[in-house]
């Protein structure tokens, strides 16, 4: 079993990189999903910045707060659910990398999330 605080700081270092990478290629970014406007990326890359610096924090606290590990977690099912309605309300309009990143990057999130929440079951005994 994977410790949940493992478990944040691999989720965080994962949203930061995803963050800046979105925000550093949104143009390039946006011509490869086929969305514009491009600033549409660079927001979601600020938001994922500063989650990133929200999960990397509670990762190194000295004792994992359940609050916020449920917190972190139910932000990252609502990305899960986020990612797959874009997919099925915007999809026509996508490129298929589009699609396949999107999807992609939703189920590294769910797993995330499954992880963060057993590791938080298995460190209540």
């Amino acid at each position: 079993m994977i410790p949940v605080k493992t478990t944040l700081f691999i989720n965080g270092i994962s949203s930061g990189a995803t963050g800046i990478g979105l925000i550093a290629f949104a143009g390039p970014i946006a011509g490869l999903f086929q969305i514009s406007p491009a600033a549409i990326f660079t927001e979601v890359g600020i938001f994922l910045v500063l989650f990133s610096a929200l999960v990397i924090f509670s990762a190194f606290q000295k004792s994992g707060d359940p609050g916020w590990v449920n917190f972190i977690t139910t932000l990252d099912v609502l990305w899960v659910a986020a990612s797959l309605l874009v997919v099925v309300v915007a999809g026509q309009s996508m490129s298929i990398i589009g699609i396949v990143a999107t999807v992609a990057v939703a189920a590294w999130v769910g797993l995330m999330a499954y992880l963060q929440t057993r590791g938080l079951r298995a460190s209540a005994g």
